[in-house]
């Protein structure tokens, strides 16, 4: 078999002994019982084909990458063997002791070579899991990152709270049971204690000057009534965003996703297809940020959300190869201080959101204070930071006053 950096991928059947002396040769009648039986034993002891299992794939790969270096062998071990049998990863354990085929050893084999080289194993399994959607990915286009999964649940928890209006149980019911929950409830009761303290003097005002008699029940607005929230998403990449939130309040949210690069477009129109998502639950346009949104849709949207480039330029040169060498430097540089198309963004926020909506961006750690500084000066209201899930400060999140 073909050998990676010297080392051989073994394996493969297993030939190469001599034919019988005297093949072919007449046989008398007297020595047939001799010869059938020699023929026998040669039968017995002749090299057998050398039966590869998932179970024994999945060991050699899993040595075969760690001493080249993988960080996690054995999780890298298992996406390529899921993608050559087309097994998800439980299913492997499963289906331990199952012979696998000539052409999904072939599908390894180059599995092994392309991640030895460090491309990043999305793009050689071409999909990856982004909270409840497979992803299919594609070079040229940015791979999906877990921080950005968060992103998604700060905009969830706004439309729910905000548009939709849900109440406490209804939203428990409607969310996925995902590891950062806590990260947004911490932030939400934080966000929710700061509104009660601001509002604290106003509202003793308001009863020291209440009417004898006043009936607070009778003077009470009702509910307004939910409807449908609209999100515009600008760099939509896989669309994994914009989709996760049609998929996960199917017929409650309608987005535009929007992104320069036509591979991300395409890209992003098959994950729809593969979702199962309609097109006008999830309408994928071409264009530079918020450039293919139309005149009658302005100040219309209820969000707008972004992982924009946010890599500041001098950092660049530091990622990892995986990263630099694989990924579009277009959805990575952020220019020198990784808010080039933040500022963008900021500016066109007005024009995108009604009063009240929601900017949600994804940026650099240490652009995050920055970012928050400049939506202070551009006039937003409740500007706040989150983190992720590392403690990392990561998402900049503000309102529209």
């Amino acid at each position: 078999m073909d050998g990676y950096a010297g080392e051989k991928i073994g394996y493969g059947a297993t030939y190469g002994a001599a034919a019988p002396s005297g093949a072919g040769a007449a046989v008398s009648p007297g020595t047939a019982g001799a010869v059938t039986s020699s023929v026998a034993a040669s039968a017995s002891t002749a090299p057998q084909e050398d039966v590869w299992t998932i179970k024994r794939c999945l060991e050699w790969s899993e040595g075969y990458l760690g001493r080249h270096g993988e960080e996690r062998p054995r999780l890298a071990a298992e996406w390529l063997l899921c993608a050559a049998v087309h097994k998800k990863r439980i299913e492997l354990y499963v289906d331990f002791n199952q012979p696998m085929t000539m052409e999904e050893r072939s599908v390894v084999r180059e599995g092994l070579r392309r991640r030895v080289a460090g491309e990043p194993l999305q793009y050689i399994t071409g999909e990856t899991a982004f909270r409840q959607l497979d992803i299919i990915c594609e070079p040229g286009v940015l791979i999906p990152r877990p921080e950005t999964e968060l992103l998604c649940e700060f905009v969830l928890d706004y439309i729910d709270r905000t548009v939709l209006h849900r109440d406490a149980e209804e939203e428990r019911c409607a969310r996925a049971a995902l590891p950062w929950n806590a990260e947004v409830e911490r932030l939400r009761a934080a966000q929710e204690a700061a509104r009660a303290a601001e509002s604290a003097p106003s509202a003793a005002g308001s009863e020291a000057g209440e009417l004898p008699g006043q009936d607070d029940e009778a003077g009470a607005l009702p509910a307004p009534e939910p409807r449908t929230a609209r999100v515009f998403e600008v760099g939509c990449g896989t669309g994994c965003i914009s989709l996760s939130l049609a998929a996960e309040r199917p017929g409650r949210v309608t987005c535009v996703a929007t992104d320069v690069e036509p591979r991300a477009i395409s890209l992003a129109e098959r994950n729809r297809e593969r979702a199962g998502i309609a097109a006008d639950a999830v309408e994928v346009r071409e264009g530079d940020l918020v450039r293919p949104m139309r005149p009658e849709e302005r100040e219309t949207f209820d969000v707008l959300v972004s992982n924009p480039p946010y890599i500041p330029s001098g950092v660049m040169a530091t990622l990892p190869r995986e990263v630099s060498a694989f990924e579009p430097h277009l959805a990575l540089d952020g220019g020198a201080d990784g808010l080039d198309v933040f500022r963008r963004l900021l500016d066109a926020a007005p024009d995108v959101l009604r009063q009240g909506g929601l900017f949600a961006c994804e940026l650099f750690e240490d652009a995050t204070e920055p970012a928050a500084e400049l939506c202070r000066q551009a006039g937003m209201a409740d500007v706040r930071v989150a983190s992720d899930l590392t403690g990392r400060p990561r998402f900049v999140l503000a309102q529209l006053p």
